[in-house]
C-alpha cells in the first residue's frame, strides 16, 4: 500500500501544471520527457541547467502560442505536411511486433546468403482457383529438369508469353517476391523444389548453389571533382598524376590530404565510413571497392557521375550483426510482400479489439448482385441497394452495404475479361475490404490510443508550426530586409573581418631533389606550367601544382609559413616537400557587405528573434509554478 501511495503521489507531481501561457498549461511530464530526451544533444553547458533549459522551453511555448494567434496551424500547405508526416509516422505503429520480429530474423538470416538458382514458371491468374492441370503440368516438368537437366528443359519450353526457364544468377533476400525467396531458401543446393504459386503462376525453382554474401567493405579514397574552380585544371589528369606518385612509392594517406576534394574525408586520409552493397549512390565505386581482395591493395584511376576517384582497401567483414541491421531490415519488411502478413495478424488481433462481427448471410448478399457486366468493369451499383444499412461495426464507426459496394465497384478492374465465381470474388473483396477498414480505424485513432505516438506527433506538429513561423517572421524578414542588413553591418563591421590570406601555386613532390628543382626554377621566372611540362612525363610525375587564394590556417598550408612575397623555403608536411610561390600577401582586412552578406544575415536574425521574443512576452502572460518546478528538479536529479 505505500509502494502504491509513493508511486501515485510521483505520477502526480510529473503531471503537475509547471506554467501557464496566457492560461494554457504545460505539464512538468512534458518538460521532464523534453529536457531529458534532449539533453545529449545540447552542447552549451549552461542550457542543461533546469532553470536555462525551462527559459528556452517557455519561449518556445511563446512561439507555438503565437504561430495559433496567427493562424499557422490552418495554412493548407501546413496541413498537408503534417498529414503526410502523419501517415510515415503511424506506419511504425500499425504492426504485429512478434510477427515483425519472426520476419526480421528470417530476412536476416536469409541475407547472409546469396542463391544462385533458376526457374521454370507456367503463368496462371492469381484468382483462379482451378489449378490442378497447371500443378500437375509443372511436376512433370520437375521430373523432367532432373533426368534431361535444366538447360534442355529450357530451351525446350520457354516461350516467354506462357512458360518462362530462366536462369537468374545470384540473389538475396528481398530480391524476389516473398513466396519465391521462401521456396528457394528453403530449397538445398542440387534440389528442385515442387510447384508453388505466387502472384504470377506456378513455379518450379533449381537452386544451383549458395554462397556468403558479400558483407561489409571500408575503404579510402582519393577523388578529385569534376566541378573545379582552376578551369584549366582537368581531373582525369590530376588522378592520372596522383596514380603516377602512388606506384612511385608515395603515401596514399597524405596525397589524399593534400589533393583530394572530398573534403569530408581528406583530413582523415580519404576514409570513409563502411558500407555494404547496394548502400552508395555510386555503383561504379561500389563495384570497385568490393572488387579489391586484399587490404592495401589500390584499384586504378575510374570515373563515376562525381568525378575520377583512387580507391584503397582498408578491411572487408562479413554480413554485420543482427543488432546492428535491425532497423534497416525492418523497414525493408514492412515495405515488402511480407508486410501483408503482418497486416493479417495485426488486423485479427484488432477486429477482437473493437469487437467487430461477421454476418455471412450479409456477405453472401454481394454475390446476388453482381452480374456479367462486372467481368467487362461495366457493373453498376443497383439503385434498389440500402447504402446506409449496416455492414459491421469497428468500435463506433458503422461500415455500410454502400462502403463496400462501392469497394467492389473499384475492383471490377482486377477482374475484367476473368470468370472468377461471384462467390470467390465477394470472399477475397470483403477479406481485403475489412483489413483495410479495421486497419485505418485504428490508424485514425492512434493518438488517442498510444501515449507514445501522441508524445511524437504533437512534437513534430508544434515543431513544423515553429518552422513556419520562424521563417516568415524572422528568417525571412531578415534576408529581404536590404536596408535593415546594411544598417547592421555599418554598426557591427569590426565583426566581420578576413585572416590573413595568400595568393599562391603551392607545389609539393615527394622526393627533396625534385622540390629544390623545383624551387630553383621558381627563382628563375618559369611558370608553373613550363615547371610541369619539364619535370612530368608519361612514366613519372614527379611534382604536382595548386594554384589558389587560401587563408593562412588552410590545411594545404604549413603552419610556420613565413609570409612573404615570393618564392618560400622549402617546407616538410603531410608525408611531402612542398616550395611556395607567394604572389600577394593578403593582411587581415574588413570584409566588404558582400563578402560578409551570409553572416551578417544570421547576426541580423538573431537580433530580430531576441527583440521578437521581448514582444511575446509582453504580449503573453507566463506564470510558472514554483513548488512544481522544484518536484521537477528533485525528479531530475533522481
Amino acid at each position: 500500500m505505500l509502494f502504491v501511495t509513493v508511486f501515485s503521489f510521483a505520477q502526480k507531481q510529473s503531471d503537475d501544471v509547471l506554467f501557464t501561457v496566457d492560461g494554457d498549461p504545460v505539464k512538468s511530464s512534458e518538460f521532464i520527457r523534453v529536457y531529458n530526451k534532449n539533453l545529449d544533444l545540447v552542447k552549451d553547458e549552461s542550457q542543461k541547467d533546469v532553470d536555462a533549459y525551462l527559459k528556452l522551453f517557455v519561449n518556445y511555448k511563446l512561439k507555438i502560442k503565437e504561430a495559433r494567434r496567427l493562424g499557422y496551424d490552418t495554412i493548407p500547405s501546413y496541413l498537408r505536411e503534417f498529414e503526410s508526416y502523419k501517415k510515415q509516422l503511424s506506419k511504425n505503429y500499425l504492426s504485429d511486433s512478434n510477427v515483425t520480429e519472426a520476419l526480421v530474423k528470417e530476412a536476416y538470416d536469409r541475407s547472409t546468403q546469396d542463391i544462385k538458382a533458376s526457374h521454370i514458371l507456367v503463368i496462371l491468374d492469381e484468382n483462379e482457383k482451378d489449378t490442378l492441370q497447371t500443378y500437375n503440368q509443372l511436376m512433370d516438368l520437375r521430373e523432367r529438369v532432373k533426368k534431361e537437366g535444366f538447360e534442355n528443359v529450357k530451351n525446350d519450353v520457354h516461350n516467354g508469353k506462357t512458360v518462362f526457364a530462366e536462369d537468374l544468377g545470384y540473389f538475396s533476400a528481398f530480391k524476389m517476391v516473398y513466396e519465391f525467396e521462401n521456396a528457394a531458401y528453403t530449397t538445398k543446393v542440387g534440389d528442385i523444389s515442387k510447384p508453388f504459386r505466387t502472384r504470377f503462376g506456378y513455379h518450379i525453382v533449381k537452386v544451383d548453389d549458395k554462397r556468403p554474401s558479400r558483407g561489409e567493405v571500408t575503404v579510402a579514397h582519393i577523388m578529385i571533382s569534376n566541378n573545379q574552380s582552376d578551369s584549366l585544371l582537368n581531373p582525369e589528369t590530376r588522378i592520372n598524376e596522383i596514380y603516377k606518385k602512388l606506384n612511385q612509392g608515395e603515401n596514399f594517406e597524405s596525397l589524399a590530404k593534400q589533393f583530394s576534394d572530398d573534403k569530408s574525408s581528406s583530413s582523415n586520409g580519404g576514409l570513409l565510413s563502411a558500407f555494404t552493397g547496394g548502400q552508395l549512390n555510386s555503383p561504379e565505386f561500389e563495384s570497385m571497392a568490393f572488387s579489391l581482395t586484399e587490404p592495401g591493395q589500390i584499384s586504378k584511376p575510374f570515373s563515376t557521375d562525381y568525378g575520377w576517384h583512387i580507391v584503397k582497401l582498408i578491411s572487408k567483414k562479413a554480413v554485420q550483426p543482427m543488432a546492428d541491421m535491425k532497423g534497416e531490415l525492418e523497414s525493408k519488411v514492412k515495405r515488402d510482400a511480407r508486410s501483408s502478413l503482418i497486416n493479417t495478424a495485426l488486423a485479427k488481433k484488432l477486429k477482437k479489439k473493437y469487437s467487430v462481427i461477421d454476418n455471412p448471410k450479409k456477405i453472401d448478399f454481394f454475390s446476388s448482385i453482381l452480374t456479367k457486366d462486372f467481368y467487362s468493369r461495366a457493373w453498376v451499383i443497383p439503385t434498389t441497394l440500402d447504402s446506409d444499412k449496416e455492414l459491421f461495426k469497428i468500435g463506433n464507426e458503422t461500415v455500410t452495404y454502400g462502403d463496400f459496394a462501392g469497394h467492389l465497384l473499384a475492383s471490377q478492374k482486377t477482374y475484367a475479361g476473368k470468370n472468377v465465381p461471384f462467390a470467390t470474388i465477394v470472399e477475397k473483396e470483403y477479406r481485403d475490404f475489412q483489413e483495410s477498414k479495421i486497419l485505418k480505424y485504428h490508424e485514425n485513432n492512434l493518438e488517442f490510443e498510444n501515449e507514445d505516438f501522441a508524445q511524437i506527433l504533437k512534437e513534430y506538429r508544434d515543431g513544423l508550426l515553429l518552422f513556419d513561423l520562424m521563417e516568415k517572421e524572422v528568417w525571412n524578414a531578415a534576408a529581404k530586409d536590404s536596408i535593415g542588413l546594411k544598417s547592421y553591418y555599418e554598426a557591427h563591421k569590426t565583426d566581420y573581418v578576413w585572416k590573413d590570406r595568400v595568393d599562391v601555386i603551392l607545389a609539393t613532390a615527394a622526393k627533396q631533389n625534385d622540390i629544390e628543382t623545383v624551387t630553383e626554377l621558381l627563382q628563375k621566372g618559369k611558370s608553373d606550367e613550363e615547371i610541369s611540362a619539364e619535370l612530368n612525363s608519361e612514366a613519372e610525375q614527379k611534382v604536382i601544382f595548386t594554384k589558389s587564394v587560401m587563408e593562412t590556417d588552410h590545411q594545404s598550408l604549413p603552419k610556420d609559413l613565413e609570409l612573404k612575397e615570393g618564392v618560400s623555403k622549402i617546407y616538410q608536411y603531410n608525408d611531402a616537400y612542398h616550395v611556395l610561390m607567394i604572389h600577394k600577401v593578403l593582411p587581415s582586412a574588413s570584409k566588404t557587405f558582400d563578402e560578409a552578406k551570409g553572416k551578417v544575415i544570421s547576426d541580423y536574425q538573431n537580433t530580430i528573434e531576441e527583440n521578437w521574443l521581448k514582444a511575446l512576452n509582453s504580449r503573453y502572460e507566463v506564470d510558472i509554478n514554483s513548488k512544481a518546478l522544484k518536484n521537477v528538479k528533485n525528479q531530475i536529479k533522481k
